[in-house]
């Protein structure tokens, strides 16, 4: 998925599944959230976004994480090069559809979420211990709030808002 490397910027593909906001209001939404998180994270870089469908996402899943079945969202950060060129990130529609429903948030606040996200792993922030999910989840929460989104980790902390 990777544009020319060397110009960097943030290419967008919306290749399935219906996003609710016509294919260039959620490229306008995946790129919004991706130059926050680059800024949030003060990183510079190329990326790619594919918008994509369960289906699609599966295959991925299943190709490079040799799990079955789709996932929200999918990382794939490129190795060091001299163009500057961090990877790209995959989300699934169907299942941040049904994510967003499911936690009573608004899907274009999920969908900003989880590109922040995948942007962030592309970066080098992890959630694979307590320490690296608290540091990752409060830069989520910032970029988030710059964003005019709540805090996507609010219910879980049991706080009330609606996201």
């Amino acid at each position: 998925m990777t544009p020319d490397a060397g110009t960097g910027g943030i290419e967008v593909l919306v290749e399935g599944g219906d996003w609710g906001f016509g294919p260039a209001d959620a490229a306008g939404l995946a790129r919004e959230a991706a130059e926050a998180a680059l800024a949030a994270a003060d990183a510079r870089g190329g990326l790619a976004i594919l918008l994509a469908d369960d289906a699609r996402l599966a295959d991925l899943n299943a190709a490079f994480r040799s799990k079955a079945g789709p996932t929200n969202v999918l990382s794939f950060p490129a190795p060091a090069n001299p163009g500057g060129w961090l990877g790209d990130v995959a989300l699934a529609f169907e299942t941040c559809r049904g994510e967003a429903e499911a936690q009573d948030k608004r899907f274009e606040h999920h969908l900003q979420h989880l590109v922040a996200h995948g942007v962030l792993h592309l970066v080098g922030y992890d959630h694979e211990t307590d320490e690296e999910a608290a540091e990752m989840e409060g830069l989520e929460t910032e970029i988030l709030a710059g964003l005019g989104a709540p805090d996507p980790y609010a219910a879980e902390r049991g706080d009330h808002g609606q996201s």
